[in-house]
């Protein structure tokens, strides 16, 4: 039986044609130990690979899919600070310190990630874009004010805007929306494909496809039994299977559902103004963004369930949904439909990830980005296990340990 659940990642018809990509080629596995074992090699793999081997770790990458081709292939591909509960409904719950050094930290890390990437010169087409969060059912006017003066009490570029001059500005239907600057969009695919490709460079291996059946701490390491009765040992081990949760070790609060995206055909952009990254302060949401084709590409209408079936047989009606809402946001008649699919999905009670240590294995680590912004966890994940990995504690670590939520069950998961 595989470490991580196995799902149908996602179902329909996209965007993009899979042959495009250029996937790095497996390379055989390792005779001796690794200092550290990732399991998963979409983006969230890729990430970290990259940073640990610029610091002299030796890797191991294992998937059992090629690299990326999960739900990386399917992400919104916008890399945001903001996250998916609002830091006014944080603050609600753990203080306004606690939320702050939270979203200052997840900011930080999207930052720095946007100069390491330039730094590297990677091929990803990579564009800074601004983020337009309209009012909804979560918070209207006044609160996305109060949520915008949050921000910008603990220096997050964000500035509230009356629906006047949202419409004035961006050529929408007038809705007051929280403007903030400091994300970016990439092509996720080529650059995890890019991150893998210098990690390679520099002595780390890429093996797929390889299901990791089984891990067991052994003296000063870990063993990770292959399928077809392989192993590979290493010093330590980080979980990085994207929403192929491994429940002997994850907490049950970071839970799966599926969401659904619908694409107008190339050409159709821009119908909107700056090419803003629009989202809505509703649940359930919708987002629209454009692509370096010009397609119009609208998604949300998320559903409390992961069944890949289920999921898939929603799609059309999904669809139709979206590009309605999708109209009447942008003062039109709802967009035609050119492609639409949907994928599987992670959240957590407070929008964060999952990135620390397993509570009941010493050398096992997880690294779940559940929330709407998975790229920059990886980003957030990648600065926190360098600090882990040479011995230095990072203040903010403890913010995001899987454990946080502390209840009996959570805790005692995979103990026997």
């Amino acid at each position: 039986m595989p470490l991580t659940e196995q799902h149908d990642l996602r179902g329909g018809t996209t965007t993009w044609v899979e042959d495009a990509w250029d996937v790095p080629p497996p390379d055989p596995l390792p005779d001796t130990s690794t200092d550290i074992a990732i399991i998963g090699a979409g983006i969230m793999g890729s990430v970290l690979a990259e940073r640990l081997s610029a610091e002299g770790h030796s890797v191991l990458m294992l998937d059992r899919r090629p690299p990326g081709m999960g739900s990386t292939a399917a992400s919104t591909a916008e890399l945001m600070w903001a996250m998916d509960v609002p830091m006014s409904a944080l603050a609600a719950q753990i203080g306004e310190q606690g939320a702050a050094q939270r979203w200052v930290r997840v900011y930080r890390a999207v930052r720095d990630f946007a100069d390491r990437i330039d730094m590297l010169a990677l091929d990803c087409d990579r564009i800074d874009r601004a983020t337009v969060y309209l009012e909804g059912k979560e918070l209207d006017a006044d609160g996305l004010r109060e949520e915008a003066a949050l921000h910008a009490a603990h220096g997050l570029p964000s500035l509230f805007l009356d629906s006047a001059a949202i419409q004035q500005r961006f050529g929408i239907t007038p809705r007051a929306a929280i403007v903030s600057t400091g994300g970016f969009e990439v092509d996720p695919v080529k650059l995890a494909h890019g991150l893998l490709n210098i990690a390679r460079k520099r002595g780390a291996r890429l093996g797929y496809p390889v299901d990791v059946t089984s891990i067991t701490e052994q003296g000063d390491g870990v063993a990770l039994a292959l399928d077809h009765g392989r192993q590979v040992v290493a010093k330590n081990v980080i979980l990085a299977g994207g929403y192929e949760r491994a429940p002997l070790f994850l907490p049950p609060e970071f839970s799966l559902l599926s969401t659904f995206v619908m694409a107008k055909a190339p050409g159709a952009a821009p119908l909107w103004r700056e090419n803003a990254m629009i989202w809505e302060a509703s649940n359930p949401y919708l987002y629209i963004r454009t692509d370096a084709d010009g397609r119009i590409i609208s998604g949300g209408e998320d559903e409390d369930f992961s069944d890949a079936r289920h999921r898939d047989a929603l799609i059309g009606e999904k669809a139709g949904t979206i590009a309605a809402k999708t109209g009447a946001l942008l003062g039109r008649e709802p967009l035609a439909v050119d492609r639409a699919w949907a994928a599987t999905f992670g959240s957590s009670p407070d929008g964060l990830p999952a990135i620390g240590k397993a509570t009941n294995m010493d050398r096992v680590w997880l690294s779940a980005g559940f929330g709407g912004n998975g790229i920059a966890f990886a980003a957030l994940a990648s600065e926190l296990f360098a600090s882990a990995f040479s011995g230095h504690d990072d203040p903010d670590a403890i913010c995001f340990d899987p454990y946080r939520f502390a209840t009996p069950a959570s805790v005692a998961i995979g103990q026997n």
